[in-house]
């Protein structure tokens, strides 16, 4: 299951939805930090917003992934770009980070918080952030209190712990942090930029696999969520939370 799933996410621009527009909305809500802060990026990927927030901060970035491929990637992009003295990307695993306390201004995580869960990521994370540094992560929420019996089952067979946007602002509140923005991503972040390249190469993929009936589930998965998503979006998406650490 892995190596097909894999395959996918390693041919595309983003590992999860999102798009510049939003990182840079989000990253604009961040004030009375230092001119170069340290930043942490939390489940980095191939660095699509890891190489945005390098031009967005004259601060060092230190880009963690568990997966090295992703992180292999990132260093060629980062090679490429001339980005070398600006980030840093390390294999790492983001439940379990080797970094001092109160090491960074400003922790980001894009579309990457579920694998621990939102909760426990402000929780793990906050002894990281210097006081008055900023935590922001985007996150599958439900745009609806009562989402429709379908969507609720399928990402329950999935495993997924999704929660209604506005019950998380008392987690963050519970958490020691103040929120200080929230927004709902466009539905250009799911389509243009993820589920779009997404389908194409689950079709590639089918080829490729023909016959393996474990590799072939994986990608009816991977096109059932966006069959999904198409069909119940107005029901759920993703969501930015801009927090700060009093």
């Amino acid at each position: 299951m892995e190596k097909v799933f894999y395959e996918v996410f390693e041919e595309m621009p983003r590992q999860g939805p999102g798009d510049d527009e939003s990182t840079k909305r989000a990253f604009d809500k961040i004030t009375g930090v230092k001119e170069n802060p340290s930043v942490l990026d939390i489940g980095c990927g191939t660095g699509m917003q890891t190489l945005l927030l390098s031009r967005l901060t004259d601060g060092k970035i230190t880009a963690i992934d568990n997966h090295k491929p992703f992180i292999d990637m990132l260093k060629k992009k980062i090679a490429e770009t001339g980005a070398g003295e600006k980030i840093e990307a390390l294999i790492g695993d983001m439940g379990n980070l080797p970094f001092p306390d109160e090491s960074f201004d400003i922790i980001w995580s894009e579309g990457s918080a579920f694998i621990i869960g939102f909760e426990n990521g402000l929780r793990l994370w906050k002894r990281l952030l210097k006081r008055n540094g900023y935590l922001v992560i985007s996150d599958l929420v439900w745009f609806k209190r009562n989402p429709p019996e379908d969507v609720v089952k399928f990402f329950s067979a999935e495993g997924a712990n999704v929660t209604y946007y506005e019950d998380l602002f008392k987690v963050i509140a519970s958490a020691g942090y103040e929120l200080k923005d929230s927004f709902m991503l466009p539905d250009e972040s799911w389509w243009t930029y993820f589920y779009a390249p997404m389908l194409e190469i689950v079709e590639r993929k089918r080829i490729e696999h023909r016959g393996d009936k474990k590799s072939e589930d994986v990608l009816d998965m991977l096109q059932l969520e966006a069959e999904i998503h198409k069909k119940y979006r107005e029901s759920y998406g993703y969501s930015f939370f801009v927090m700060k650490k009093p």
